[in-house]
Parts: C-alpha cells; structure tokens; sequence
C-alpha cells in the first residue's frame, strides 16, 4: 500500500519509512505540511500518517484538509508525542482514524497501519478468486472472466484491471497506478499506460450500459467506477 508519513523529525521518518518498506509498503516522506497537501492534490495515497505538531503546518491542519476536500473514509493515524487523554479525544474528534504515542514501536505500527487498511479497503483480500458482478478474478491464475467467458489479457492488463476494480469508485494518479503496475523503478512513457488502460476499457466493456465506467480524472489520473444502464 502506498503510504504518506508527515513529520518533521527525519531521523524518525527514516525509521517508520524503514519499518513499513519492510512490512510491504511504499513510504512516501515528508518534513512539510504543505508540502504533503501540495502532493496530496495530485498524488493518491491509501493512508496518512501525520505528526500533531509541525512547524509550517500542523496536523490537524492537514487532517481538516483532508476530511473536507479530499475524503471522509482515507484512512489516516496520528502520531505524537501528546499523550493525554485530552489530546487523544481531540485527534479522534478532528477525523483520525487512530492514535500512536511516541516513541514509536516498530511491530505495533505495522500492526496499526494494517488494520486501519483492512477496515478501509475490504476489497484488497488474499483470496484466491475476487468477484465484482460478471467480472471474476483468479488471483493465482492470473485469469480473468466476464460472465464464465475467459478473456484473453497480458499479465499487466490483469494487473491494471485488478488494481482498478480492488479501489473501485476511488480516483487513482498516474503516479499510483504506474506504481503499482509497472513499478515506481521503471520509467514508463506515459502513453504505456493509457495503452492499457484503453486495452482494458475496450476488452472488458468497461461502458455504462454494461454497469461501469471506466474514466479519465483530469489532470491526476483514472477512476472506475458503477454506472446505471443508461
């Protein structure tokens, strides 16, 4: 899961970036609080990590940012060095999903972070089939169905189609989806991915009369998402 972490202690993000990295994620750090909402306009994330107190900006700030402009349901954990009850109360109420006191231990982070993943996207399973309406997914065939019917697709269309369907309704950057397919160590023209994303609208009818719509986000990247039969 991709992840951004505001502090401004870099000794400390190294450390929690270090940590999640090995657990399976993708950290991506920041010292600012409005360098985190610079890139939060244009990047997707799937959970915040956010220090109380930063000096440009604080995290509260940022968490009421957040909760008014971007969504209600992105998961999102303080991390502070406050530790009353008081303070806990007041992050929670500010829209926090959850509250880490530092230091910061290692196992219980990695714990935190992936149960407030679990709640937020139920979707991102470890079966081995995934079924969304006629569209069935054998994970560890790396098969693809519509209605029983095998349709024929490269390992990365799978991949996208996949990553399209798991954060269904939920509007996906370039940078995000071209990391989670291709791999955030490969430089892929951009044209690559709009390829395979009209690969993918065209082999799967990923039209509104067939109960998707697979759309272009200006500006910041792609959302699929349920449509009525028009």
């Amino acid at each position: 899961m991709r992840i951004a972490i505001l502090d401004d202690d870099a000794t400390l993000l190294e450390f929690v970036c270090t940590v999640l990295n090995a657990a399976g994620h993708t950290c991506h750090p920041f010292e600012s609080g409005k360098e985190i909402l610079h890139q939060l306009r244009r990047e997707s994330y799937d959970i915040l990590i956010l220090d109380w107190l930063v000096p440009d900006l604080s995290g509260t700030e940022v968490l009421h940012w957040v909760r008014e402009k971007l969504s209600l349901t992105l998961p999102v954990l303080f991390m502070t060095g406050r530790s009353s009850e008081n303070d806990i109360i007041a992050g929670l109420e500010a829209g926090a999903d959850d509250y880490m006191i530092k230091p910061i231990r290692s196992g219980e982070l990695v714990a935190r972070v992936n149960a407030l993943l679990r709640r937020a996207y139920p979707a991102q399973t470890a079966e081995e089939h995934l079924q969304f309406g006629p569209y069935k997914f054998e994970l560890r065939a790396g098969r693809l169905s519509v209605n029983n019917v095998p349709v024929e697709m490269t390992q990365k269309e799978f991949d996208l189609a996949l990553l399209l369907f798991k954060n269904l309704g939920r509007p996906l950057s370039r940078a995000y989806i071209l990391e989670a397919v291709w791999s955030r160590d490969i430089d892929v023209p951009s044209r690559t991915m709009d390829t395979h994303i009209s690969r993918v609208r065209n082999k799967l009818a990923l039209r509104p009369e067939n109960g998707y719509r697979l759309a272009p986000v200006y500006s910041y990247g792609y959302r699929l998402e349920q449509a009525s039969a028009e």
